[in-house]
C-alpha cells in the first residue's frame, strides 16, 4: 500500500532528525474567489524567438526586443508604442538625472511629442536625446525653468535635496514628479519640503527596468497629491500605467520596497523549481512557460487570502497548512535526490512546522503572515 502524504512526510522529518508535526486534517478543496478570464490567444513577433513547448502551455503575448545601444536587451515584451499627443496638448517637462532609467523616461517624452529638456551632471549623456530633439540645460536652474512638468530620477533623495534646494524659488508653482528611489521616510520628508515652498509634488516608484518605460503593461506607482496626478495623468501615461495610492507620499516606496521583496522572492522560488526540472532535463524555456502560468493561478490564491488577512481569520478551506507540510516534504526529497540545495524550501518548512506547533496546522496557509509580524 503506498504511503499517505502524512506518512511520507513524516519519514521526511524523521529522516532530517527534526521534531515531529501535529498529525492535522485534510480539508475539501474549495476555491478563494472567481476564477480570473482566460487570456485570449494573440499573436507572437519574430523578434524573440519561439519557444519549443507545447503549444497548450503558451500563452505569450505580441511581442518587441528592444535595443540598447550597441546590445540588444533580453527582454521581450508587450508591444505597445506611446501615442503621440496631440501638439496643443504638448507640455514642457524636465527629466533631471539621465542614468539608464532617467534617459528611458525622457525618451519616452520625446516620443509622444512632449517639449522635452534635459540635464545630468555630466552633460554628454544627453548628446543622443537631444539628437533626437531635447534640449540641454546648462545648468539645474535652467532645466527647471524650462518645464511645467520637473522629473527628477537620480541615485538618491540626498541627491535629490542636493540638487533641487539651491533652486526651491524657482520651482515653485510647478510640478515634481520624484522617481528617484528611497524609504517611505525619505518620500514623506520630502513632500514635506516641498510643500514648504510651494511646491506640488508626487512621489513615483517605476515598476520596471528600462526597456519597459513606454510600455502601459508596466505599472508606475505614484502617492502625494491625488489632484495632480489627474491633472497630470495623460502626460505620466506615456511612460507607464500610472497607479494612484492616495494622499501619503510615502506610500509608493512603501509598495516600491514590499514589491521588490516580492520579486526577488518569486525569482528564487523560480530558480529553485528551475533547477529541480532542469536535473531531469528539462530546459528552463520549457519549464518557464508552465510555470508562468502557474502565477496566474497562484495569484489567485493571494487575491483570496488577502481578504482573509484583512479581516484576521484564515480558514483552511482550500489546503491547510497540515496539507502544505507534507506536500513540502516531496520537494524536499526531488531536491535532495537531485543535489538541489534545499535551503529555501526548508525556510517554509520551519515556517509552516511553527505554525502547527502553535496549533495552527488547520488554518490557511495566510496564517503564516503571523510570523513576519512583531
Amino acid at each position: 500500500m503506498p504511503k499517505t502524504p502524512q506518512a511520507r512526510e513524516s519519514s521526511y522529518i524523521s529522516q532530517r532528525e527534526v521534531p515531529m508535526r501535529r498529525s492535522g486534517r485534510t480539508a475539501m478543496a474549495t476555491t478563494p474567489g472567481p476564477r480570473p478570464a482566460a487570456c485570449p490567444p494573440v499573436s507572437r513577433s519574430p523578434a524573440c524567438p519561439p519557444r519549443e513547448v507545447p503549444p497548450s502551455v503558451i500563452m505569450t503575448p505580441t511581442v518587441r526586443q528592444e535595443s540598447c545601444g550597441r546590445r540588444r536587451s533580453c527582454h521581450c515584451r508587450p508591444d505597445s508604442a506611446a501615442a503621440s499627443v496631440d501638439p496643443m496638448n504638448a507640455q514642457s517637462i524636465t527629466v533631471i538625472g539621465l542614468g539608464q532609467m532617467g534617459t528611458a523616461l525622457a525618451d519616452a517624452f520625446l516620443a509622444a511629442g512632449h517639449r522635452t529638456t534635459v540635464w545630468n551632471r555630466t552633460p554628454g549623456k544627453a548628446d543622443a536625446l537631444v539628437a533626437r530633439g531635447a534640449v540641454r540645460a546648462a545648468s539645474v536652474e535652467d532645466a527647471v525653468a524650462a518645464g511645467e512638468l520637473v522629473v527628477v530620477c537620480v541615485l538618491d533623495y540626498p541627491a535629490v535635496r542636493g540638487l533641487l534646494a539651491p533652486v526651491a524659488g524657482s520651482l515653485r508653482g510647478r510640478v515634481l514628479v520624484n522617481l528617484t528611489s528611497g524609504s517611505p521616510e525619505q518620500a514623506r520628508a520630502e513632500a514635506a519640503w516641498a510643500a514648504e515652498h510651494g511646491i506640488g509634488y508626487l512621489d513615483g516608484a517605476v515598476m520596471t527596468t528600462p526597456p519597459g518605460v513606454g510600455d502601459s503593461a508596466n505599472m508606475f506607482l505614484y502617492a502625494g497629491s491625488p489632484g495632480l496626478l489627474a491633472a497630470h495623468r495623460a502626460t505620466l501615461a506615456v511612460l507607464g500605467d500610472p497607479v494612484d495610492l492616495g494622499p501619503d507620499a510615502g506610500l509608493a516606496s512603501l509598495y516600491d520596497a514590499g514589491l521588490l521583496g516580492l520579486m526577488w522572492s518569486v525569482f528564487g522560488g523560480w530558480l529553485h523549481a528551475t533547477a529541480l526540472a532542469g536535473a531531469d532535463g528539462v530546459p528552463a524555456r520549457e519549464f518557464t512557460a508552465v510555470a508562468t502560468r502557474w502565477l496566474r493561478t497562484v495569484s489567485w490564491f493571494m487575491t483570496g487570502y488577502a481578504e482573509q488577512i484583512d479581516a484576521g481569520e484564515y480558514p483552511g478551506a482550500d489546503a491547510t497548512i497540515d496539507v502544505q507540510v507534507a506536500a513540502i516534504g516531496h520537494l524536499l526529497h526531488a531536491g535532495e535526490a537531485r543535489g538541489v540545495d534545499g535551503r529555501l524550501p526548508e525556510l517554509h518548512l520551519d515556517l509552516m512546522r511553527a505554525a502547527v506547533e502553535a496549533g495552527h496546522g488547520g488554518d490557511s496557509y495566510a496564517r503564516i503572515i503571523e510570523a513576519f509580524r512583531k
